[in-house]
């Protein structure tokens, strides 16, 4: 039997105004129905933010602690539910298990973490030149915020973002992507269990691009925080502008794991095919691209193809973590149509580039992990992110050429580099444009506590994770105390 999945707002559970729905199905098994997700209009949405802004007031009067108490809660109820969440992240988004159960640790930490940062100090005082005057500053919520999510981590992601929003005192409209309606449901219900109030976290299901359309045009909502592809952010941070309302876009990535001619090749290997074929590649801070130093071009591509050769490819239940399937049949489609362009450019397909499975209706979504060689800086196949199990070899003559190929698109999320050389690494960290940079470690990764974001057209507004993630989520107040009245010299301020 499927489930259904309700829009949450005001503390209830409710069927959209549409009454229409939308499948929800396992992208390793399409006949596998796992839900129905509920579709809703404008009028649900100004039902959400409604609730929210009506909330928002006495959550933020809550002390400060008291709202990083209540998701310290959440953190240990997800503990319990690791398993049911990981399981149900494999089941309709294809992520195998193993990854699945990463991913929600990371949530928990994330968790934590910002309980933890309802605790630390959110100012500072500053000297005033005035006598009997103290300058401090303090922190308040924005308000009423939006949270927009994509479907590859569909718990992580929402976390970070929503822990952060509340503990600043805000109330949350959360719209989940279309795919994972299950995860989004599962963790709604987990605030709610740990005590967040009717109104301050709210869910709705449905179409994106009416979700961004109401609430760009609506006065009472006061930041957007949105993960996804550049052309919605780009068209969301463009409405918002009108209002002047905050936004903070985490978009694409186009990154490129560097091996120099000392570099241990085992080593960057294994790297590269954690960064690009782990989570199927559908991640924003997967290894797209390899830019090798030519005399060990070959070394490194012979060893990368032996490995990636011995890839799995399949159900994400199986024993043995194998690659799962891409999300859904139109991104296999966009993905088949990418390396059939990629050969008409010129590049040499060097392993898969075909769909895994014999055809037929129940077939998943599966294709084989792909490598090319033979690729240059101007093709699209190294400059457009493809959001899969795709990975694009570049030689180059030196050091300094690696780092010149890797600025050279217009993404800037993150970036690896594999050398001994300790000169070349502090080198690398100067003139590399991304906002998170590895060494001698894989493109992927991030911790809890650590800022999280991107350079150029990868990210716009405040870093999220880690000590920054809550700024985005609330204004700056500076407040003068006279601890006296009456006249005063206050000489040339103003």
């Amino acid at each position: 039997m499927s489930d259904v999945y309700l829009n949450f707002i005001n503390g209830q559970w409710k069927q959209g105004s549409t009454g229409q729905w939308d499948d929800n199905r396992n992208p390793a098994k399409p006949s596998d129905l796992i839900g129905k997700a509920t579709r809703s209009t404008p009028i649900d949405i100004d039902r959400a933010i409604d609730a929210a802004q009506k909330a928002q007031g006495e959550w933020a009067r809550m002390p400060r602690p008291k709202r990083g108490a209540i998701l310290a809660k959440a953190a240990t109820l997800l503990k319990g539910k690791l398993e049911t969440f990981a399981k149900t992240i494999t089941r309709e988004e294809g992520k195998n298990l193993a990854e699945a159960r990463g991913e929600v640790q990371k949530a928990i930490n994330c968790l934590e973490f910002t309980a933890g940062e309802s605790r630390r100090p959110t100012g500072q005082v500053i000297p005033s030149e005035v006598p009997g005057t103290m300058i401090y500053t303090t922190r308040a919520p924005l308000g009423v915020v939006a949270v927009i999510t994509p479907w590859n981590f569909p718990v992580c992601i929402p976390v970070w973002k929503i822990a952060a929003a509340l503990v600043e005192g805000n109330a949350v409209v959360f719209k989940p992507a279309s795919n994972t309606p299950a995860s989004a449901t599962l963790l709604v219900r987990l605030f709610e269990e740990a005590g967040v109030p009717a109104g301050v976290l709210n869910l709705v299901y449905g179409s994106g691009s009416q979700f961004g359309q109401v609430i760009t045009n609506d006065a009472r909502v006061r930041g957007i925080s949105f993960t996804g592809s550049n052309e919605v952010g780009a068209e969301l941070n463009q409405a918002a502008a009108k209002t002047l309302v905050r936004v903070q876009l985490e978009l694409g990535g186009k990154n490129a794991l560097i091996v120099c001619a000392d570099a241990d090749l085992d080593a960057a290997v294994d790297a590269t095919v954690m960064g690009a074929f782990g989570s199927t590649g559908q991640r924003c801070t997967a290894t797209s691209r390899v830019i090798v130093e030519k005399p060990v071009a070959h070394e490194f591509t012979q060893k990368l193809l032996t490995k990636v050769r011995t890839l799995r490819v399949g159900d994400g239940f199986m024993e043995g973590s194998p690659m799962g399937p891409v999300v859904d049949e139109k991104s296999l489609a966009s993905l088949i149509e990418a390396i059939e362009a990629a050969k008409k450019e010129g590049a040499t397909l060097l392993c898969g580039g075909e769909r895994v499975g014999a055809p037929g209706p129940d077939t998943g979504y599966f294709l084989a992990p792909t490598v090319f060689g033979n690729v240059t800086s101007q093709m699209k196949l190294a400059q457009e992110e493809l959001f899969g199990p795709v990975l694009a070899i570049l030689e180059s003559n030196s050091f300094e050429e690696s780092l010149a190929l890797t600025n050279q698109v217009r993404f800037g999320l993150t970036s690896s580099l594999y050398t001994r050389d300790i000169a070349r690494a502090l080198a690398y960290a100067d003139q590399i444009e991304t906002g998170m940079l590895h060494i001698n470690s894989p493109t992927v990764g991030g911790e809890a506590q650590a800022p999280f974001g991107g350079m150029k057209q990868t990210g716009l507004g405040r870093r999220e994770m880690g000590a920054a993630g809550p700024e985005f989520f609330s204004e700056l107040k500076t407040v003068y105390l006279e601890a006296t009245t009456g006249p005063k010299n206050v000489g040339n301020l103003y």
